[in-house]
């Protein structure tokens, strides 16, 4: 049993490229079966290595692990080459020396009555000895296949032109190379996007016509945006990088994209090893999936909340270094990132948090400033006391808060915000009492100091 992931090098790996590849890595894996990456680049016009680089990084940080490849289709042009030399010599292609003006008025004038835009055979029965070359599809019969997620779909050759398998400079095309490379590889099953599934019944004649054995196919539905149009770069970020850049988590990423099209029960978090477990062909549905962006931050929330500290420091990194955010000199990093996981909806949002322990504000958020520092008395008082604290740790510091409310006659906020607000210059903290013992007791006073004279 074996699967591929076949992306064409023109753009970034995007949402939809991505969920095919973990359906096609959840079935080999379910199956004990391989997992093939191939590199469709024989657009070589388009085909960047900017390109292969972003879809090798997309897989890796989504840890989609292949067990064969990356294969290249341009390493196999001679091989191509040869087929297509079998496909004329057994009179089952030709060459055609149609010129793009004959065709686009051919196209015109079958459009103009109504009627689809086809090739009409006419260099198909000519000898011609050069031009494109194209494959003489069945003129009678009907394809049918039973796909695994569509079902049983017919399609009659009389709506199948002779498609173009070589150009004129004698490159081969898609539908060629991708039968060629599934057939020689062994690809048993077929699972792609139902973008595809119009290709499906000219690569079937193609199979036929060179005596292969067909693998199996499984088209997925399509991803919507929002609006109900397919997704796109208008809906959002699109493109898998993105998502690690806003902070997310890869494994709630993917938790995400399986239920975008397949589900089991009403189960809505799912780990890899269940989702290996658990996934299955005939559970992915036929209707296009919605692809909602709130429910997916909703996702990486309860995986922040409930991963390890060592887990998330580990994707933390990438953030900290991108933001020149230096954790060796001040509290521990782990220590610091449990006490923001309950707070952070993203790594980003994760890595604005920790900045206040490793440091230095230059100003406070004026209007807080102006609200919470009109009185300076409990600011004093703060000071005045946990200068004399010996033991910093949070439960002692939190009592120093409480005798100075009581100290002053005022609730716990009038002494509470301004505290928040003088540790983190935005108002943005968590429980002081914790905030304050790992920030320590030295840049504490110091943060408390800065604030009685911002308030003078």
């Amino acid at each position: 049993m074996k699967s591929r992931f076949a992306p064409s090098p023109t753009g970034y790996l995007h949402i939809g490229g991505a969920r095919t590849a973990l359906f096609a890595w959840a079935w080999a894996k379910k199956q004990q079966g391989d997992f093939v990456l191939r590199i469709e680049d024989t657009d070589t016009e388009r085909s960047t290595q900017a390109s292969v680089d972003a879809i090798l990084d997309g897989m890796n940080w989504l840890g989609l692990d292949y067990d064969e490849g990356p294969f290249y289709q341009t390493q196999h042009f001679e091989r191509y080459k040869a087929v297509i030399g079998q496909l004329l010599a057994e009179d089952k292609a030709y060459y055609c020396e149609c010129s793009k003006e004959r065709l686009s008025e051919l196209r015109e004038t079958l459009m103009q009555k109504g009627e689809k835009a086809m090739y009409d055979g006419c260099c198909r029965d000519k000898k011609c000895s050069s031009g494109v070359v194209r494959f003489k599809n069945p003129a009678n019969g009907v394809v049918v296949f039973n796909d695994a997620v569509k079902g049983k779909i017919s399609i009659a050759n009389k709506e199948l032109d002779d498609l173009i398998i070589a150009r004129s400079d004698a490159t081969p095309t898609y539908n060629l190379t991708v039968v060629i490379d599934d057939h020689d590889m062994k690809i048993s099953h077929v699972i792609r996007g139902d973008d595809h599934i119009n290709n499906t019944p000219r690569q079937i004649n193609l199979y036929q016509a060179l005596g292969w054995d067909l693998p199996e196919f499984a088209h997925l539905p399509m991803i919507l945006g929002s609006d109900g149009a397919r997704l796109s770069k208008r809906h959002g970020a699109v493109s898998v990088m993105a998502y690690r850049d806003a902070g997310f988590l890869p494994e709630a990423l993917l938790n995400y994209l399986v239920r975008l099209g397949w589900s089991h029960g009403d189960q809505e978090i799912f780990s890899l090893d269940e989702i290996i477990a658990l996934f299955d062909l005939k559970d992915i549905n036929k209707a296009p999936a919605s692809f909602n962006e709130e429910k997916l931050l909703w996702l990486n929330q309860d995986y922040i909340k409930n991963a390890t500290s060592e887990h998330l420091i580990q994707h933390l990194n990438w953030h900290l270094h991108n933001q020149k955010v230096d954790t060796n000199n001040g509290a521990d990093l782990s220590l610091v990132v449990e006490s923001l996981q309950d707070r952070s909806k993203t790594l980003v949002e994760m890595v604005e948090g920790l900045k206040m322990f490793y440091q230095e504000f230059d100003e406070f958020d004026e209007k807080l400033a102006d609200k919470q520092f009109k009185d300076k008395a409990p600011l004093e008082a703060l000071l005045e006391a946990l200068s004399q604290l010996e033991a910093w740790q949070a439960d002692e510091i939190k009592a120093v808060i409480k005798q100075v409310c009581d100290k002053l006659g005022i609730g716990f906020g009038k002494v509470g915000q301004p505290f928040r607000l003088a540790l983190s210059g935005n108002g943005n903290a968590g429980s002081i009492d914790l905030v304050a013992e790992l920030i320590g007791k030295s840049t504490t006073l110091k943060r408390l100091d800065k604030a009685i004279k911002y308030a003078c």
